[in-house]
C-alpha cells in the first residue's frame, strides 16, 4: 500500500508538471527555463557583489585560470562553458559597480567647475587652491573603484569572447570534418551487430534484475499496481485521442461564433489526454524495478518523443484541418490528409533519429556504425522532406492561378517549399560523402524550424480569432492592426528559439542580452536599456499632460476668453512646443543622462546638422515667428506663390493651405516669412468687390450710373458706410467702361456677390433698355470670284463686300488661295444695328 501511495505521488508531480508543458516543449526543449534561472542567478550574484564590492583578489585568480585554459586548449567544451558562466558572473558585478558613486562624483564635479579655471600667470587664493586640491583627492578617491571596475569588466569581455571563439572553432571543425561514408559495405555489419548488442544488454538488465530474488518478489508483490497503471496508460493512450477529437467536433457543430478559438483550445485535449497515458505507462515501467541504468535513461525520455510525436499530429491537424473554414494555409480540402501524413512522417523519423543517437550513447557504440544506423532514417526524412516541398509547391502554384495576387504568407510558404527540396538533396548528398555531422546539423534542424513556423502561424491565426470574438469583427476584417501587431511580435520572440534550433548556444544569447543591458558610452556616459525605459516613461508622461493640458486650454479656457481663434491656436501650440521641451528635458534627467558628457558631441554634430538639416530648420524658426507675430492664422484666406486658399493648419515646418478646388497646398514657413503674402482676412472679414460692365456707345452715362447704384445697394452683403460707388472708368474699344466698387461685411462672399450683381445688371439693363455691346468685325474680299467653283480665271470679278448680317458675329475664317487676296480692310461697328459701317 505503501509502495502504491508513492506511486500516486510520484505520478501526481508528474501530471502537475505536465499542466505547465505546453506543446511548444517539444520544440523549444528545455533551454529558455535554464537561460531564464541562469540569468536570474547572474543577476543575483551582479547585485550582491555591486552591494559589497567585487572581490578583486578572487577575481585575479579565476582570471588566470580562464586564461591557462584558454592557452592550453585542451578543456573541453562542457569544462569551457562552466567557467564562462563563471566569468559572466563577474562581469555582471563589474558592470554594476561602474556606476558605484556616480552621483557622489557628479557633485564633487560641479564643485570644482564651480570653483572656475586656474587663472593663467596668477596666484590662487590659498583658501580656493586647498578646497580644489582637496576636491580634486576626494574625486580620485571616489574614481578609482569605477576605473578598476572598468578595467576587470575588459578583461572579463575578452576572456568571455575567447572562449566563445575556441567553441564556435571546434563545433566549425566537427561539421566540417571528413568521417566514414555509410555507403561503405564493410561497415554495414558492424553498425548491425552493435545495435544489436546494445538491445540484448538493455534486455539483459531486465532479466538480471528479474533473476534477483528480491527484486522478483518486489516486482510480483507490486503486480497489481503495474497492472492497473498499465491499463489505465493504455486507455488514455489509444482512446484518449479519439475522445478529444469527438469533443472538439461537438463544439465544433454547436457553436456559431468563436468556434476555431473554443475549437482551438479543446484541441489541445488531443495532446494532454495521451501524454497522460504515457505518463502512466512510464510509471508503470519504473514500478516494475525491471528497468536498469540504462533503461532508466531511455524510458525517461520517453514522455519527450511521445511529445513530439503527439504535437506533430496535432500541429499538423491544426495547419491542414478538415473542419477549419479558413486555414491558416490555402491548401485544397482533398489534399489535406495528404500534407498531415508528411508531416507525422517528419515527427516519427525525427524521435527515431533522436532514439538512435540515445542509443549510441547508452550503448557506447563506434562512430562507424552510428553513421551506418543513422543513415537509412536520413535517407527517409530527407525523402518526405523533399516530397513535402513539391506538395506545397505545387499547392501554392494552384494558389497563384486562382488568384491574381498573392499574399506574403504565401511567398514565404513556396521559399520555403523550394529550400526544403534543396535541403533534402544536399544534406543525403553530404551525408553519402561522409560529412555527417553537417548533413545532421542541415537536415534536422530545418525540420525543426519548419514546425515552429508552424507553430508561430497557428498563434497568429488564433490571435486574429480572438480578436475577431472579442470585438465581434466579421471575418473579413479579422486582420487589424492590433492582431498583426502581436503576430508581429510573436515572430520577433520565436527568433532567439530558431537561433537554438540552428546550433546557437544559450550562452549565445545570454551574451546578446549582455550586451544589450550594457548599453552603449556616448560622451563618457554609458546609456543603459533601462536609462533608455526610464527616458520614455518620463517623456511619454510629460507629452501626455501636455497634451491634456492644451485640450482643456483649447477646449474649455480660451473660449471664454476674447481671444481671437488665431490667438487661441498660436496659444495652444505654443504651449505644446513648450510642454515637449519641458518633458524631454525632464527625461534626460530622471534617466540620469549627463547632458554636459555629450556636449562636446553634440557640439561637433551640430556643425553637420547645420549644413544638412538648415532649410528644417529655417523652417522650424520660421514656423514659431508664425505663431508669435500672427502675421496669418488658421483660417485666415491669404495668397502666396500665386495660390489661394484657407490657412487650416500651421505645424513646425510647413503651413497647409486648402485651396478653392478643394486642394491642399504645403508651403514650407519660410515662403510665408520671407515672401510677400497677401491675407484677405486679417484681422477682420471686410473686404472690397470690383465688378466690371461695359454698355454700347450712345447710352445715357448717368442713367447706367444711377441703375449699377441701385444695383450695389441693395445688395444685403454690401456696407452702407463707406457708401458703394460707380466709376465711369473711360471709353473702351467696343464699349464705355464702368465698375462698381463696393465694401463686403464679408469678403469671403466674393463671388457669389459678384455672380448675384451680374444678374441682377442683365436684368435691370433689359428693363431700361441699356445694350450690353460685342465685338463686330467688317471683312472686305478682294476678287471673290476665285471662291466659285464654276468662276473663269480669265473674268475679273468686280469688287465686293461681304457685310456680316444684323446682330451676328464674324468669327468665320475665310481662307482664300493668299495669291488671290489684295486687300483687306477691317471696321468696327459701334453697336449690333450694323448702321455704322466702316470707320
Amino acid at each position: 500500500m505503501i509502495r502504491f501511495q508513492a506511486v500516486l505521488s510520484r505520478l501526481a508531480m508528474r501530471l502537475a508538471a505536465l499542466a505547465a508543458l505546453v506543446i511548444l516543449a517539444a520544440v523549444l526543449g528545455l533551454a529558455l527555463p535554464h537561460a531564464a534561472a541562469q540569468a536570474q542567478q547572474t543577476a543575483q550574484t551582479a547585485s550582491e557583489d555591486a552591494a559589497s564590492g567585487p572581490d578583486y583578489p578572487t577575481w585575479q585568480d579565476t582570471a588566470s585560470r580562464a586564461e591557462d585554459a584558454i592557452e592550453a586548449g585542451r578543456a573541453s567544451n562542457v569544462a569551457l562553458e562552466d567557467l564562462r558562466a563563471e566569468v559572466v558572473s563577474w562581469r555582471e558585478a563589474f558592470l554594476a559597480a561602474q556606476s558605484a558613486n556616480s552621483n557622489r562624483i557628479g557633485t564633487i564635479r560641479t564643485q570644482i567647475e564651480a570653483l572656475g579655471v586656474v587663472p593663467e600667470g596668477a596666484t590662487e587664493p590659498e583658501e580656493i587652491a586647498a578646497r580644489r586640491k582637496e576636491l580634486t583627492e576626494q574625486l580620485t578617491r571616489l574614481q578609482a573603484p569605477v576605473l578598476a571596475a572598468e578595467e576587470a569588466f575588459t578583461r572579463a569581455n575578452g576572456i568571455i569572447s575567447e572562449i566563445d571563439r575556441i567553441i564556435r572553432e571546434r563545433q566549425t571543425d566537427a561539421l566540417l570534418t571528413l568521417g566514414p561514408s555509410p555507403l561503405n559495405p564493410v561497415l554495414w555489419p558492424q553498425g548491425l551487430q552493435s545495435i544489436l548488442h546494445t538491445l540484448r544488454e538493455l534486455g539483459a538488465e531486465a532479466s538480471d534484475a528479474w533473476a534477483t530474488p528480491s527484486q522478483r518478489e518486489a516486482t510480483l508483490k507490486d503486480l497489481p499496481v503495474t497492472l492497473v497503471l498499465t491499463v489505465l496508460g493504455l486507455v488514455l493512450v489509444l482512446r484518449g485521442r479519439r475522445w478529444a477529437t469527438r469533443l472538439g467536433a461537438r463544439f465544433y457543430d454547436r457553436l456559431q461564433r468563436g468556434r476555431d478559438v473554443w475549437g482551438f483550445l479543446v484541441s489541445l485535449t488531443q495532446v494532454v489526454i495521451p501524454m497522460l497515458g504515457i505518463y502512466v505507462l512510464t510509471e508503470a515501467l519504473f514500478a516494475t524495478g525491471l528497468v536498469g541504468i540504462r533503461g532508466a535513461q531511455i524510458v525517461s525520455v520517453l514522455p519527450v518523443w511521445a511529445a513530439i510525436l503527439l504535437g506533430a499530429r496535432w500541429l499538423v491537424g491544426r495547419l491542414f484541418p478538415s473542419r477549419l473554414s479558413e486555414p491558416p494555409l490555402d491548401v485544397k480540402a482533398e489534399r489535406r490528409a495528404e500534407a498531415r501524413h508528411y508531416g507525422t512522417a517528419l515527427a516519427f523519423l525525427v524521435v527515431t533519429h533522436e532514439a538512435i543517437n540515445l542509443l549510441v550513447q547508452v550503448g557506447d557504440i563506434s562512430e562507424e556504425s552510428a553513421v551506418v544506423l543513422a543513415f537509412p532514417f536520413l535517407m527517409l526524412t530527407a525523402l518526405v522532406l523533399f516530397r513535402l516541398g513539391q506538395f506545397m509547391t505545387g499547392q501554392m502554384a494552384l494558389q497563384e492561378s486562382e488568384a491574381d495576387a498573392t499574399s506574403y504568407r504565401n511567398r514565404l510558404v513556396r521559399l520555403l517549399s523550394q529550400g526544403a527540396k534543396v535541403v533534402a538533396v544536399a544534406a543525403t548528398l553530404a551525408a553519402a560523402v561522409g560529412y555527417s555531422a553537417a548533413a545532421d546539423a542541415l537536415l534536422y534542424p530545418y525540420v525543426l524550424s519548419l514546425a515552429l513556423l508552424s507553430v508561430v502561424l497557428i498563434l497568429q491565426k488564433l490571435v486574429s480569432d480572438t480578436y475577431a470574438l472579442i470585438t465581434h469583427a466579421p471575418d473579413e476584417q479579422t486582420d487589424a492592426l492590433i492582431p498583426v501587431l502581436i503576430g508581429f511580435m510573436l515572430t520577433i520572440l520565436s527568433m532567439p528559439v530558431l537561433a537554438l534550433i540552428w546550433g546557437a548556444r544559450i550562452a549565445d544569447l545570454t551574451e546578446l542580452w549582455a550586451r544589450f543591458r550594457e548599453g552603449f558610452s556616448l560622451g563618457g556616459t554609458r546609456i543603459s536599456p533601462t536609462d533608455f525605459m526610464a527616458f520614455v516613461l518620463i517623456f511619454a508622461l510629460g507629452y501626455a499632460l501636455t497634451r491634456t493640458l492644451q485640450g482643456a486650454l483649447r477646449t474649455s479656457v480660451l473660449p471664454k476668453t476674447k481671444i481671437d481663434p488665431g490667438g487661441q491656436n498660436a496659444i495652444v501650440v505654443g504651449l505644446g512646443y513648450v510642454g515637449i521641451f519641458i518633458a524631454a528635458l525632464v527625461a534626460i534627467t530622471g534617466a540620469g543622462i549627463d547632458l554636459s558628457s555629450i556636449a562636446i558631441v553634440a557640439g561637433a554634430l551640430s556643425v553637420g546638422i547645420g549644413f544638412g538639416l538648415q532649410n528644417i530648420v529655417s523652417n522650424f524658426v520660421s514656423g514659431i515667428i508664425l505663431l508669435i507675430e500672427r502675421p496669418i492664422s488658421e483660417g485666415d484666406w491669404i495668397e502666396v506663390g500665386g495660390q489661394q486658399g484657407y490657412v487650416r493648419d500651421i505645424s513646425v515646418r510647413s503651413t497647409r493651405i486648402e485651396t478653392f478646388d478643394r486642394t491642399d497646398v504645403i508651403v514650407p514657413n519660410a515662403d510665408l516669412v520671407s515672401g510677400t503674402v497677401t491675407n484677405f482676412t486679417r484681422g477682420n472679414t471686410l473686404g472690397r468687390v470690383i465688378v466690371p460692365v461695359g454698355v454700347a456707345y450712345g447710352t445715357d452715362t448717368r442713367k447706367v450710373e444711377a441703375v449699377l447704384r441701385e444695383i450695389a445697394e441693395a445688395h444685403p452683403l454690401v456696407l452702407a458706410q463707406p457708401a458703394p460707388g460707380v466709376i465711369f472708368q473711360g471709353f473702351g474699344a467696343d464699349s464705355m467702361d464702368f465698375e462698381i466698387r463696393a465694401i463686403l461685411r464679408d469678403v469671403n462672399w466674393m463671388m457669389a456677390v459678384k455672380s448675384e450683381m451680374n444678374h441682377q445688371i442683365a436684368k435691370r439693363f433689359a428693363e431700361e433698355g441699356i445694350e450690353i455691346p460685342f465685338a463686330q468685325r467688317d471683312v472686305w474680299i478682294r476678287n471673290p470670284e476665285v471662291l466659285r467653283a464654276d468662276a473663269q480665271p480669265a473674268t475679273k470679278a468686280p469688287q465686293a463686300a461681304v457685310t456680316p448680317a444684323q446682330g451676328a458675329a464674324t468669327d468665320r475664317k475665310i481662307t482664300p488661295p493668299s495669291d488671290t487676296i489684295r486687300d483687306v480692310d477691317m471696321g468696327d461697328a459701334g453697336d449690333d444695328s450694323g448702321g455704322e459701317g466702316d470707320r
